[in-house]
């Protein structure tokens, strides 16, 4: 096999130590040495590797603890880093050792048998750190609200039931009554509010239970912490604010896709660096996402297979864009439709999915273009279909003249059984 890298080394790296093999031309034996994982002795190992004349280092992307080692390497800036994924460098069976391994990647990055991952600039990462963290406060909060239900159906009160939110104005109110001691159903049904107020008498039955003080006790926990994770995500939102500035225009752009805010597109930006070079083709970057459908063949034949595993913080975030466009009456909101009703009710986010796979696909002509993006309608699908069928009784019409016949076509008068749907099904609106 032909080298690519004759000055190349292999990282195999751990939390307190990594081994390090370098392969020099000339040299059949590789050189291998252990390092501790301290800042300082990083350093001098990236040292050692420049002395030695190394262009190129590979290591795996083993959790966390890659972060320092490729950092360590980067700032030398005469060492390319290729971060390649842990499932691609797979030991030979029967060799498995730490001092094996390091000698293992350098051999196949050596040989060029590597791929590197995305490493992202460090405004990106700056503002990829935020934007998850954000997403992990919003999961916690929804997660208090969850436990704060869980505590009231214990007590008995079903004020979810009747209400469309537990935390929303009006029920929030009545859990602070409950709180501080009122534990008569007509007073609680009383601090409803607006529209509410309809539904007292179902809130009265509602709000007679068994509340306790322990029940009180867990309920103020569970509001406090609930309060504490919004006032944190609401400092989060300031700060990837400030991170994702020198993105304004991109993010700009991205927010003109329909099912797209501004949440999202600071997401997008944040995992794939809003730059599409890295990705030159819309299915590579689908792939990358873990939306592109998998690929098995056998004999021929190619055989159901699942999505690809991939970047899953940019999928759960396009999963959520593609439900948001189950109201809309956009082409993204008539594909969702379209999709649910050909694989049914029962596998709706599989439509869900798909629909995910074509937003992301326009989010990348959207950054590799610098164009804003063109809605073509809900009526879209529509407005294909009859330009289809009028390309079909047109083509029949000349057949059938040049085989002699006179023919006059008569437009069919509109169904309105086959108008759009106005709403969404009652699956998608849920």
């Amino acid at each position: 096999m032909e080298v690519v890298h004759p000055r190349a080394a292999g990282i195999d790296v751990h939390k307190k130590i990594v081994w390090v093999a370098v392969r020099l031309p000339g040299e059949h034996k590789p050189i291998v040495k252990k390092y501790p994982t301290f800042w300082r002795a990083l350093q001098k190992m990236a040292a050692d590797l420049v002395e030695l004349g190394v262009t190129d280092v590979a290591m795996k992307s083993t959790g966390m603890y890659w972060w320092p080692v490729y950092h360590a390497l980067a700032q030398t800036g005469r060492i390319e880093v290729c971060v390649a994924n842990a499932e691609h460098l797979k030991s030979v069976p029967g060799r498995k050792t730490d001092i094996r391994d390091c000698q293992w990647i350098a051999e196949l990055h050596q040989f060029g048998l590597l791929r590197p991952s995305f490493i992202p600039a460090q405004e990106v990462a700056a503002l990829r750190a935020r934007t998850r963290y954000r997403k992990k406060l919003i999961e916690q909060r929804m997660s208090e609200g969850q436990r704060l239900a869980k505590v009231l159906e214990d007590a008995g009160i079903k004020i979810d039931s009747v209400a469309s939110t537990l935390l929303g104005v009006s029920a929030r109110d009545m859990i602070e009554a409950l709180i501080a001691g009122e534990r008569d159903p007509r007073v609680l049904a009383n601090l409803a509010r607006g529209v509410l107020r309809a539904k007292l008498d179902d809130l009265v039955m509602a709000c007679d239970g068994r509340f306790t003080d322990t029940h009180a006790q867990m309920c103020r926990l569970h509001l406090d912490a609930y309060d504490h994770a919004t006032a944190r995500i609401a400092e989060l939102d300031t700060l990837v604010a400030q991170a994702a500035a020198p993105f304004e225009p991109v993010i700009a752009r991205l927010m003109t896709i329909t099912g797209i805010g501004r949440r999202t597109s600071e997401v997008i930006v944040a995992e794939t660096g809003g730059d599409m070079s890295r990705f030159p083709t819309p299915e590579q970057l689908a792939a990358w996402a873990g939306l592109a459908p998998g690929n098995r063949e056998s004999a021929g034949k190619r055989k159901r297979a699942g999505t690809r595993k991939g970047n899953k913080h940019l999928k759960a975030a396009m999963v959520e864009a593609a439900w948001a466009t189950a109201r809309t009456r956009s082409r993204m909101g008539a594909r969702l439709r379209r999709l649910t009703r050909r694989f049914g009710k029962q596998h709706a986010k599989k439509a869900a999915v798909a629909v995910a796979h074509t937003l992301l696909r326009i989010a990348w002509a959207v950054m590799a273009n610098n164009e804003d993006y063109r809605e073509d309608g809900g009526d879209f699908y529509d407005r294909r279909e009859a330009r289809h069928a009028q390309h079909l009784a047109s083509r029949y019409q000349k057949t059938l003249e040049r085989l002699g016949y006179q023919v006059t076509l008569i437009p069919p008068e509109p169904d309105p059984a086959n108008n759009p749907v106005s709403d969404p099904p009652e699956e998608l609106a849920a």
